[in-house]
């Protein structure tokens, strides 16, 4: 069973190496994390206010109802062909697998066979991933996925030993192309980002590190994004803003 929060698109990519790619999302509901130390505040269908990231939607589990559960991948391709089909496209649209933590999924049968399907279509296929989940790559295809992943800070308020996987860090880089790391950083975290960021990188491969600003409106982006930048180029990142929530805030949908 896939359990999807939303599927979404076409619209644009809003972060990352693929910022401004026209792409059609697929959100898998549940995580492996709060991150409460994101403090986006929310209201839970039952009434009650919490703290999250800004997908609680996709990883709280009172929202559960509010997903939709997919037997077969099938069932989901048919659901994003809608989408595809609203325009005449003569190129093959990216599709980005998020959360939530898509790779909760990983070892299901229908998630590979959703992930092999666009694949074998030609599709560039990214899969947004804190990255903590133990992972194995047994098939060829497996190689062609780009993976996105946003490694938690301390920031976020989740044990170290439970946000940090070398291995799986390392698993990834070894067995993909193009693969790159992400973090999401405030103004008033900059020095402990610095230290938590290079003892992150220490012992795995050498891949691109992205830099982005901390928030879930346009007002917090622009509060944040100077100082991130600086940190970028001081320290040899590359910076990618949060375009998706410049344009539309924490909209859903978009």
């Amino acid at each position: 069973m896939l359990e999807i929060n939303e599927i979404f698109g076409p619209t644009i990519q809003g972060e990352g190496k693929l910022v401004g790619t026209p792409s059609i999302f697929i959100r898998f509901g549940k995580c492996n994390f709060k991150c409460e130390g994101f403090a986006v505040e929310y209201e839970t269908p039952s009434g009650i206010k919490k703290c999250a990231c800004d997908s609680y939607f996709a990883v709280d589990t009172e929202f559960k109802d509010t997903w939709t559960k997919y037997k077969t991948y099938e069932e989901i391709v048919k659901e994003v062909n809608k989408l595809i089909n609203k325009f005449p496209y003569n190129y093959k649209i990216d599709i980005v697998i998020t959360g939530g933590e898509p790779l909760l999924y990983w070892n299901k049968e229908e998630f590979q066979k959703l992930i092999k399907h666009y694949i074998n279509e030609g599709h560039k296929v990214t899969i947004e991933t804190n990255a903590s989940l133990n992972l194995n790559f047994e098939y060829d295809y497996q190689r062609n996925i780009l993976f996105s992943m946003s490694v938690k800070l301390s920031n976020s308020l989740e044990p170290l030993k439970k946000r940090i996987n070398k291995e799986t860090l390392t698993k990834i880089l070894t067995n993909s192309n193009d693969s790159y790391l992400k973090f999401v950083i405030g103004k008033d975290f900059l020095n402990n980002a610095k230290n938590e960021i290079k003892d992150i990188l220490n012992g795995i491969p050498k891949c691109e590190v992205y830099l982005m600003p901390l928030g879930d409106t346009a007002d917090e982006i622009n509060k944040n994004c100077e100082d991130v930048i600086n940190m970028a180029i001081e320290n040899g990142y590359k910076y990618c803003d949060r375009l998706h929530i410049r344009v539309w805030n924490n909209k859903r949908g978009v």
